[in-house]
């Protein structure tokens, strides 16, 4: 069995053991497993063996899955509904027959997907994403001229919110494919504008390798998609190489490339100056979406007391996306756990639990830190340690 790093197992037993009010040598004998050897895995200096990740899940009632972190944790209704995903983009090229309504009607069915995505509404997107693919992909076929132009860019936006779906509930082949669609139907549009918005979009492959070689080919693409992008003459051209500079951002400062990510910063602040905040090409973009991505760039560079004192200045409005702000308390409450704000972290997460509860429960960095919450703990409070199992972090 190929183990995650050890430090990533060793944090959620010491979680799990700690949210059950064991002791380190209860735990030992109820695995029998050393207490020494206990200690090794919880810190992270020794890797369990399967037969000791097996007694330790015995001992602790829980999943072996769940400590090692690979379990999907994915509701059940949008579980059973990832088949038919799967079954509409599998027959993308050859699509079955059906009805196909006006162009009209297509547009507003794309821009609910787009709401729900920007909502985290990701049950809602499963029950009408499959009929709506299919449906889109016919009419691709049918269609000619300007109208099939049109299609190809509906079409790459139902992707991208299907997408959202598949990455955010942890099936990364079916997301990598949906990435690939979406980058080859936008490029059926004949938009470049599609072609940065696919670009936006490709880099969660990305970070789904988790190690440096991966993100750096993620920023080397976006800043490859930042010279291809049309000429910053309007609201949306500017949104959508604002964007991508932001994204860009966030990707150097998970590299630890501050100057690289102060410089994407800066580029970005610049298009957000220029436009009024909204969704442009199915991405939130503008001032306050800028101010959302400062916390996220500090907290990717380690900058706890920076993004905790940029977030006293200015909080989200109520009025952006709900994605958006969930992110802003998500990375607000890492931040806060950094400099010891223990109390306030938990309370960043449980306002991001009542504005997105599907991207919070979905979400691994609410996970890591939430057993950081759970380990530091003394009291054993009830509401965090429910809080962490609903989360599935225990």
């Amino acid at each position: 069995m190929a183990l995650p790093p050890a430090e990533g197992v060793g944090a959620r037993i010491a979680a799990a053991r700690r949210s059950r009010r064991l002791t380190q040598q209860e735990l030992s004998a109820h695995a029998a497993v050393s207490v020494s050897m206990l200690k090794k895995v919880e810190s992270g200096q020794r890797t369990p063996s399967d037969d000791v990740l097996d007694a330790i899940s015995r001992a602790l009632d829980v999943d072996s899955a769940r400590l090692l972190g690979t379990v999907v944790h994915t509701g059940s209704r949008i579980h059973a509904a990832i088949p038919a995903i799967r079954l509409a983009i599998d027959a993308y090229d050859v699509p079955s027959d059906g009805p196909v309504r006006s162009l009209r009607s297509q547009r507003r069915a794309v821009a609910e997907l787009e709401g729900w995505r920007l909502g985290s509404q990701y049950t809602s997107i499963t029950e009408k994403a499959p009929e709506l693919l299919a449906e889109l992909a016919r009419a691709l076929h049918a269609r000619s001229g300007p109208e099939r132009l049109e299609t190809a860019a509906l079409l790459a936006a139902a992707y991208r919110s299907a997408d959202a779906v598949a990455y955010k509930s942890g099936y990364t082949d079916l997301s990598a494919r949906l990435v690939d669609l979406v980058r080859s139907t936008a490029r059926l549009a004949e938009d470049p504008l599609l072609d940065a918005m696919a670009a936006y979009v490709r880099t969660e492959v990305f970070f789904l390798h988790r190690s440096e070689a991966g993100l750096q080919v993620g920023l080397r693409a976006l800043e490859q998609a930042v010279d291809a992008a049309p000429a910053p003459v309007d609201p949306v051209s500017r949104a959508a190489l604002g964007a991508l500079h932001m994204r860009a951002a966030v990707v150097a400062g998970r590299l630890a490339d501050s100057d690289g990510a102060r410089q994407h910063m800066t580029e970005a602040r610049r298009m957000a100056e220029a436009v009024r905040e909204g969704v442009y090409l199915g991405t939130a973009f503008g001032p306050d979406s800028y101010r959302v991505h400062e916390i996220a760039v500090a907290v990717e560079l380690r900058e706890g007391a920076r993004a905790v004192r940029t977030a006293g200045e200015w909080r989200p409005p109520a009025d952006l996306p709900a994605e958006r702000r969930s992110h802003f308390h998500i990375d607000l409450a890492r931040a806060q756990l950094w400099q010891g704000m223990t109390g306030e972290a938990f309370d960043s997460l449980q306002t991001a639990r009542r504005i997105a509860p599907q991207h919070v429960r979905e979400h691994p960095q609410v996970r890591e830190t939430l057993r950081s919450l759970v380990r530091a703990d003394r009291r054993g409070r009830q509401e965090l340690l429910s809080y962490a199992e609903w989360a599935k972090a225990i």
